[in-house]
């Protein structure tokens, strides 16, 4: 039984030393942008979010710029969107890129 006991403690111990490599492998190419309140962001609409007239492999994939009215999370913004899209307006970081403006 203490076999089994100290089996499974290491066990535990390389699951949580691999977990630590497979993170430091993810955060390698992790970006951390993170946008405040009034930056203005390009959104990438995936295609259930497509708003109506907008699918097909030749249109843009991304529409903006558009303004961030809210930080809701660490990874959910509230987007200042037309009211024509019929999309919600909470975005997750992963879907919004930084504008760049021709002045910036």
């Amino acid at each position: 039984m203490e076999q089994i006991q100290e089996f499974h403690k290491e066990v535990r111990k390389r699951i949580l030393q691999q977990n630590e490599k497979y993170k430091e492998q993810a955060d390698k190419s992790r970006r951390s942008v993170s946008f405040k309140e009034g930056d203005l962001v390009w959104i990438h609409l995936r295609k259930e979010r497509f708003p109506p007239g907008r699918f097909g492999k030749l249109k843009p994939k991304a529409d903006g710029p558009f303004r961030i009215s809210k930080k809701i999370g660490e990874n959910a913004y509230k987007v200042e969107l037309l009211e024509d899209y019929g999309v919600s307006n909470t975005f997750n970081l992963s879907d919004l890129s930084p504008y760049i403006g021709e002045d910036e």
